[in-house]
């Protein structure tokens, strides 16, 4: 659908980083960009420089989405909000999984709850729900953030099925590595963090993610672009690893027969 035919969207995670590329890029086709996120002061910058309407709200605040969700009645919904807490399954708190759980799947579930509806019965609408190739790869790094991802991934197929028969469309994207900000909020903000993820490597860019998104939203209506999956040229997914098993030991550390 044309972007002329969308007139309002919903932007989470809309502070930094892909969020706010994909703010800037839909203003940029002159649509009422409502963006979310935590950080008021990021908020207010990128209003000024936008012209979008900022809403310092906790996207797991359900009250405060659900009366944004009751005012607005939003064509475009953009599920980008999400956190990582990196460390083995075997070493996670419960704190680790409740945030990421909460964050990353359940406000997702909440916040299509409360809009996509309202699409369905206005038979126009698009959502995009900002997954990662966590959500189909098995790499090193946390589980419980893949399997929040996973559950992104099968929302994203099921939407369409719930919303057969009408002229909502739903676009699940998977970033691979992508040189943004996220790394130092997830690992700390310690130059080490950059020259790890970033510095020395070609990566796509936060403004690259908006690009496809506009692409997918701008699409003729008949046409809907289920799931894009971006990454560096030079990163590939999987390798087979195979791991030699540890010899056993006694309570002091010896070996055991």
């Amino acid at each position: 659908m044309p972007f002329s035919d969308y007139k309002t969207a919903l932007v989470t995670g809309a502070s930094s980083g892909i969020g706010a590329a994909v703010v800037e890029r839909l203003r940029r086709e002159n649509i009422e960009v409502h963006a979310v996120a935590r950080n008021a002061q990021a908020l207010q910058q990128l209003a000024e420089r936008t012209g979008c309407i900022a809403h310092a709200i906790d996207v797991t605040d359900r009250p405060a989405i659900a009366e944004l969700a009751r005012q607005v009645e939003f064509d475009i919904l953009v599920n980008n909000a999400g956190v990582d807490r990196p460390k083995k399954f075997l070493e996670a708190d419960e704190g680790d999984i409740d945030l990421l759980v909460d964050v990353n799947l359940r406000a997702v579930l909440h916040i299509c709850r409360l809009v996509v509806p309202g699409m369905v019965a206005r038979d126009r609408g698009h959502v995009i729900n900002i997954s990662s190739i966590a959500g189909a790869y098995n790499f090193g790094g946390n589980s419980s953030y893949h399997a929040t991802k996973a559950g992104v991934r099968m929302l994203s197929n099921q939407l369409r099925i719930d919303a057969f028969g009408k002229r909502v469309r739903v676009t699940e994207i998977c970033p691979g590595r992508v040189a943004t900000d996220i790394f130092n909020h997830v690992h700390g903000n310690d130059p080490s963090i950059r020259e790890r993820f970033i510095d020395g490597f070609e990566l796509p860019e936060a403004t690259d993610i908006a690009d496809a998104i506009a692409f997918a939203i701008s699409a003729p209506v008949a046409v809907n672009i289920g799931h894009m999956e971006i990454t560096p040229t030079l990163q590939v997914m999987g390798g087979l690893q195979t791991a030699r098993p540890q010899p056993k030991t006694d309570p002091s550390g010896e070996p055991t027969p």
